[in-house]
Protein backbone atom coordinates (compact mmCIF):
# COMPACT_ATOMS: atom_id res chain seq x y z
CA UNK A 1 0.00 0.00 0.00
CA UNK A 2 3.04 2.31 0.69
CA UNK A 3 4.83 1.86 -2.13
CA UNK A 4 1.53 2.47 -4.37
CA UNK A 5 0.29 5.67 -2.61
CA UNK A 6 4.17 6.91 -3.17
CA UNK A 7 4.17 6.43 -6.56
CA UNK A 8 0.81 7.84 -7.03
CA UNK A 9 -0.85 5.61 -10.27
CA UNK A 10 -3.60 5.68 -11.98
CA UNK A 11 -3.68 2.10 -12.62
CA UNK A 12 -6.64 0.23 -11.07
CA UNK A 13 -4.51 -3.06 -10.01
CA UNK A 14 -2.12 -0.61 -8.29
CA UNK A 15 -3.87 1.54 -6.40
CA UNK A 16 -3.86 1.99 -2.57
CA UNK A 17 -7.62 0.54 -2.24
CA UNK A 18 -6.63 -2.75 -4.12
CA UNK A 19 -4.38 -3.46 -1.29
CA UNK A 20 -6.47 -3.87 1.71
CA UNK A 21 -4.43 -3.57 5.22
CA UNK A 22 -4.45 -7.35 6.60
CA UNK A 23 -5.19 -8.04 10.28
CA UNK A 24 -3.12 -10.40 12.40
CA UNK A 25 -5.12 -13.08 13.65
CA UNK A 26 -5.75 -13.29 17.13
CA UNK A 27 -5.20 -17.05 18.21
CA UNK A 28 -2.69 -16.09 21.75
CA UNK A 29 -2.04 -14.60 24.71
CA UNK A 30 -2.20 -10.27 24.49
CA UNK A 31 -4.33 -7.29 23.56
CA UNK A 32 -6.86 -7.54 20.01
CA UNK A 33 -4.65 -6.96 17.38
CA UNK A 34 -1.45 -8.23 19.21
CA UNK A 35 0.96 -10.83 17.69
CA UNK A 36 0.49 -14.27 18.20
CA UNK A 37 4.03 -14.64 20.08
CA UNK A 38 3.71 -14.35 23.77
CA UNK A 39 6.14 -12.00 25.81
CA UNK A 40 9.43 -12.81 26.29
CA UNK A 41 9.16 -13.48 30.44
CA UNK A 42 7.73 -16.85 31.97
CA UNK A 43 5.56 -18.77 29.34
CA UNK A 44 2.34 -20.60 30.11
CA UNK A 45 1.80 -23.30 28.14
CA UNK A 46 -0.62 -22.47 25.13
CA UNK A 47 -3.84 -24.47 24.90
CA UNK A 48 -4.15 -26.99 22.32
CA UNK A 49 -3.28 -30.29 21.52
CA UNK A 50 0.02 -29.84 23.63
CA UNK A 51 2.68 -28.77 20.38
CA UNK A 52 6.32 -28.82 21.49
CA UNK A 53 7.83 -26.05 19.68
CA UNK A 54 11.76 -26.96 18.51
CA UNK A 55 14.20 -24.38 17.97
CA UNK A 56 17.62 -24.64 15.79
CA UNK A 57 19.29 -23.95 13.13
CA UNK A 58 16.93 -21.96 10.17
CA UNK A 59 18.71 -23.74 6.45
CA UNK A 60 17.71 -22.42 2.91
CA UNK A 61 18.22 -23.49 -0.02
CA UNK A 62 17.01 -21.98 -3.15
CA UNK A 63 17.16 -23.95 -7.04
CA UNK A 64 17.21 -21.59 -9.68
CA UNK A 65 17.97 -22.15 -13.86
CA UNK A 66 21.91 -20.94 -13.08
CA UNK A 67 22.56 -22.16 -9.86
CA UNK A 68 21.35 -22.67 -6.46
CA UNK A 69 21.74 -20.41 -3.49
CA UNK A 70 22.17 -21.08 0.04
CA UNK A 71 21.14 -19.34 3.20
CA UNK A 72 21.92 -20.52 6.91
CA UNK A 73 22.14 -18.31 10.41
CA UNK A 74 25.31 -18.44 11.97
CA UNK A 75 24.39 -18.70 15.47
CA UNK A 76 25.61 -21.93 17.82
CA UNK A 77 23.97 -22.41 20.89
CA UNK A 78 24.49 -25.09 23.56
CA UNK A 79 21.00 -24.90 25.41
CA UNK A 80 19.94 -21.01 26.28
CA UNK A 81 23.56 -20.55 26.65
CA UNK A 82 24.93 -18.55 23.01
CA UNK A 83 28.32 -20.10 22.06
CA UNK A 84 28.88 -18.30 18.95
CA UNK A 85 26.90 -15.36 16.62
CA UNK A 86 29.99 -16.00 14.29
CA UNK A 87 29.61 -20.19 13.42
CA UNK A 88 30.31 -21.16 9.51
CA UNK A 89 27.32 -23.40 8.88
CA UNK A 90 27.96 -23.98 4.91
CA UNK A 91 30.91 -26.75 4.49
CA UNK A 92 32.15 -26.97 0.91
CA UNK A 93 32.20 -30.26 -0.32
CA UNK A 94 34.25 -29.22 -3.38
CA UNK A 95 33.97 -26.41 -5.97
CA UNK A 96 30.69 -27.41 -7.04
CA UNK A 97 29.03 -29.13 -3.99
CA UNK A 98 27.80 -27.14 -0.79
CA UNK A 99 26.69 -28.37 2.64
CA UNK A 100 24.63 -27.12 5.58
CA UNK A 101 25.04 -27.79 8.90
CA UNK A 102 22.16 -27.98 11.46
CA UNK A 103 22.06 -30.35 14.86
CA UNK A 104 25.58 -31.58 16.58
CA UNK A 105 29.18 -29.17 15.16
CA UNK A 106 31.18 -32.24 15.65
CA UNK A 107 28.81 -34.92 13.58
CA UNK A 108 28.22 -32.14 10.80
CA UNK A 109 31.49 -31.42 10.43
CA UNK A 110 33.37 -34.71 10.25
CA UNK A 111 30.43 -36.22 8.60
CA UNK A 112 30.96 -33.86 5.75
CA UNK A 113 34.36 -33.04 5.72
CA UNK A 114 34.07 -37.67 5.39
CA UNK A 115 32.08 -36.95 2.30
CA UNK A 116 34.47 -34.59 0.58
CA UNK A 117 37.45 -36.70 0.50
CA UNK A 118 34.99 -39.41 -0.55
CA UNK A 119 34.27 -37.33 -3.25
CA UNK A 120 37.31 -36.65 -3.81
CA UNK A 121 38.03 -40.66 -4.37
CA UNK A 122 35.08 -40.96 -6.63
CA UNK A 123 36.33 -37.91 -8.75
CA UNK A 124 39.79 -39.30 -9.32
CA UNK A 125 38.43 -42.75 -10.09
CA UNK A 126 35.32 -42.12 -12.90
CA UNK A 127 37.41 -39.07 -14.03
CA UNK A 128 34.36 -36.46 -13.41
CA UNK A 129 32.74 -34.84 -10.34
CA UNK A 130 30.15 -36.44 -8.64
CA UNK A 131 26.55 -35.77 -9.51
CA UNK A 132 24.75 -34.11 -6.50
CA UNK A 133 21.90 -37.46 -5.80
CA UNK A 134 25.21 -39.29 -5.93
CA UNK A 135 26.95 -37.24 -3.20
CA UNK A 136 23.68 -37.15 -1.00
CA UNK A 137 23.16 -40.51 -1.54
CA UNK A 138 26.68 -41.41 -0.66
CA UNK A 139 26.02 -39.29 2.19
CA UNK A 140 23.01 -40.89 3.86
CA UNK A 141 24.43 -44.55 3.01
CA UNK A 142 27.19 -43.66 5.35
CA UNK A 143 25.34 -42.25 7.89
CA UNK A 144 22.70 -44.64 8.13
CA UNK A 145 25.33 -47.33 9.45
CA UNK A 146 24.60 -45.42 12.49
CA UNK A 147 20.98 -45.21 12.73
CA UNK A 148 19.73 -45.50 16.48
CA UNK A 149 23.14 -44.47 17.73
CA UNK A 150 22.62 -41.21 18.56
CA UNK A 151 24.06 -38.65 15.98
CA UNK A 152 22.38 -35.41 16.05
CA UNK A 153 22.42 -34.17 12.56
CA UNK A 154 20.71 -32.25 9.54
CA UNK A 155 22.15 -31.17 6.39
CA UNK A 156 21.56 -30.47 2.95
CA UNK A 157 23.99 -31.09 0.02
CA UNK A 158 23.21 -29.16 -2.69
CA UNK A 159 25.39 -27.58 -5.86
CA UNK A 160 26.10 -27.96 -9.79
CA UNK A 161 26.66 -30.82 -11.82
CA UNK A 162 26.26 -31.59 -15.45
CA UNK A 163 21.93 -31.99 -15.00
CA UNK A 164 22.52 -28.17 -13.97
CA UNK A 165 21.87 -27.40 -10.03
CA UNK A 166 20.81 -29.68 -7.76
Amino acid sequence: MALASVLRTADPHIAPAAFPLLTAPRDGPGPPGGLAAPPWGAQSPLPGPGLRLLHGTTTLAFKFDLGVIVAVDSRATAGSYIASQTVQKVIEINPYLLGTMAGGAADCSFWERLLARQCRVYELRNKEPISVAAASKLLANMVYQYKGMGLSMGTMICGWDKRGPG
